[in-house]
């Protein structure tokens, strides 16, 4: 799965929300960067068909709100992209990580140490 900029702006400002209509979108968002109703509209659409929004009817208009949280949604796109190139059973995965986990600071690999901990126990794998 691939996402646009338009997208990810949209899954930021859905996730900051609780929910909203493409005319709440538009007026944070599109106006902002020059994108018309009608991207807005379809750029919703485009999200609910990825099963990233869930929508309900109220009147007139649908109302969306995220279906996935940004934590989830993040962790789906880096296994998308991976799977192209990790085999099963592969440490490229690791590797690559490693190398990305280098620009963060003390603060962000204690979390990061924090949440494998987390995992480990959730595993039962003390």
């Amino acid at each position: 799965m691939q996402l646009g900029e338009l997208e990810k702006l949209v899954l930021q400002y859905l996730w900051n929300e609780s929910d909203a209509d493409a005319k709440q979108v538009h007026s944070v968002l599109g106006k902002e960067r020059g994108n018309s109703l009608n991207t807005i509209q379809s750029t919703l659409e485009r999200l609910y068909k990825k099963e990233l929004l869930s929508r309900s009817k109220q009147g007139h208009a649908y109302f969306y709100r995220a279906k996935v949280d940004r934590e989830t949604l993040i962790a789906q796109l880096i296994t998308n992209v991976t799977s192209d190139f990790v085999e099963q059973g592969e440490h490229g995965l690791i590797a690559a990580f490693n190398s990305a986990s280098a620009e963060l600071n003390d603060a962000q690999l204690d979390k990061l140490e924090q949440l494998i901990e987390q995992q480990r126990k959730l595993r039962g794998k003390d």
